[in-house]
C-alpha cells in the first residue's frame, strides 16, 4: 500500500495542515522562507502530522485543532532535519540536496532555530497545558537522543540497548508525541492517551529500524539518500552490532574498525559481512516485533477508518522500500 492510499481517509485534513503550514511559514526575512520552504517541501512523507490526524479522528474527533497541531509536529521534525545534516555533514536527503549543502550550515541551523520557536508559538495558541507539556517534554528529550548518538558514533562497544535507547530519544519520540497528542485534542482519558502513545513509541522504533535495514540494502533513487550513510559517520545501527556479536572475529574486527574509522573505505567488505551474517534479516525481526507491539497498543480501540489506517502504517513502516 502506498502513502497516498494510506492517506486516503485524512486527505482533507492534510490538504489543511499543509495551509496552516504554508501560512506559519511566513516571515518577513526573505532567507527563512527560502530554506524553510524549500526543507518543508522537500518531498517527505508527513508521517508524524498524519499520525496526530489518524489518532484524533480514531478518537472521534471533527473539530480542526488537530490541524494546528499536526502542523507543530511537522516544524519540529523539520527543524531536527535541519540540524541533523548540519551535525552529519550530509549532503543529500529525499533525493534532493540537503538544506545546508543549498544555503549554508549557518543558515540551517539557525532556520531550524526559527521553527522550533515557531513550533512553540503555534503550542501556546493552542491553549492546553497537557499539550504544552506533551511537546515541550518531547523536544527535550529528542534533543537528549541527539546528544546520545553523538557520543556513539565511533564508539563499537555499543550495545543493542544503548543503541534501542538512542533510537526512542531521537526518533520514535516524536512519533509517541504526535499519537498522543491526537488523543488529547480528541478527549481520550488517560489509558487511551496512554495506548496512543505506546503505538507512536513502537511505531517509531520499528520505523528508524527499518530505516537503518535501508542503509545497506535500498536502491538510492527510492531512498533519496546515499547508501551507507550511517557507517561514514560511525553510527553503530543494529546491522552493524549484530556483525560484531555474531560474526566471525575477522568481521567482527572489520566492522570495528569501519565505525572507529568512519568513511566509505571497507563498504564493499562490510556489506558482504551483513549480508553474510543475516543481520538486515536480524534487524527486521526487531522491527516486526515493535511493529506488532504497536498493533496490540491500541487493540482496544473501537473499530473506525482511522483505527484500520493506524494497523496499516504499521505494516507499512516494515513492509516498505524506502
Amino acid at each position: 500500500m502506498s502513502v497516498k492510499q494510506l492517506f486516503a481517509p485524512i486527505a482533507v485534513d492534510m490538504q489543511a495542515v499543509d495551509a496552516v503550514i504554508r501560512s506559519r511559514l511566513h516571515s518577513d526575512v526573505v532567507l527563512i522562507r527560502q530554506v524553510a520552504e524549500y526543507i518543508i517541501h522537500s518531498g517527505g512523507k508527513r508521517l508524524r502530522p498524519a499520525l496526530v490526524l489518524f489518532a484524533a479522528g480514531a478518537m472521534g474527533y471533527r473539530g480542526t485543532q488537530h490541524h494546528e497541531l499536526a502542523a507543530v509536529v511537522e516544524f519540529i521534525h523539520t527543524a531536527t532535519l535541519l540540524h541533523d545534516d548540519v551535525v552529519d555533514e550530509s549532503d543529500l536527503r529525499r533525493g534532493n540536496k540537503t538544506a545546508n549543502a543549498m544555503f549554508g550550515n549557518a543558515a540551517s541551523v539557525l532556520v531550524g532555530d526559527f521553527l522550533y520557536t515557531r513550533a512553540f508559538q503555534m503550542m501556546v495558541g493552542v491553549d492546553n497545558m497537557h499539550v504544552m507539556r506533551v511537546l515541550a517534554d518531547a523536544t527535550n528529550i529528542i534533543a537528549e537522543g541527539e546528544v546520545l548518538q553523538l557520543l556513539n558514533c565511533h564508539n563499537a562497544d555499543v550495545l543493542i540497548e544503548d543503541y534501542l535507547r538512542v533510537i526512542r530519544y531521537k526518533t520514535a519520540k516524536l512519533f509517541e508525541a504526535a499519537s498522543r497528542l491526537g488523543g488529547i485534542v480528541g478527549g481520550a482519558d488517560a489509558e487511551t492517551e496512554a495506548c496512543l502513545a505506546a503505538f507512536g513509541m513502537h511505531l517509531g522504533t520499528a520505523f528508524q529500524l527499518i530505516d537503518d535495514v535501508l542503509d545497506y540494502s535500498a536502491d538510492e533513487a527510492d531512498t533519496g539518500k546515499h547508501l551507507g550513510d550511517d557507517l561514514a559517520e560511525g553510527k553503530p545501527t543494529l546491522p552493524l552490532i549484530h556483525v560484531m556479536q555474531h560474526g566471525s572475529p575477522e568481521q567482527a574486527a572489520l566492522v570495528r574498525g569501519a565505525i572507529e574509522n568512519g568513511g566509505r573505505d571497507d563498504f564493499a567488505a562490510v556489506l558482504a559481512a551483513i549480508r553474510a551474517t543475516g543481520a538486515l534479516e536480524e534487524t527486521r525481526r526487531y522491527a516486526e516485533a515493535e511493529a506488532k507491539l504497536a498493533i496490540e497498543a491500541i487493540s482496544t480501540l473501537p473499530p473506525s477508518i482511522f483505527k484500520d489506517a493506524l494497523l496499516q502504517l504499521s505494516n507499512f513502516a516494515v513492509e516498505r522500500n524506502h
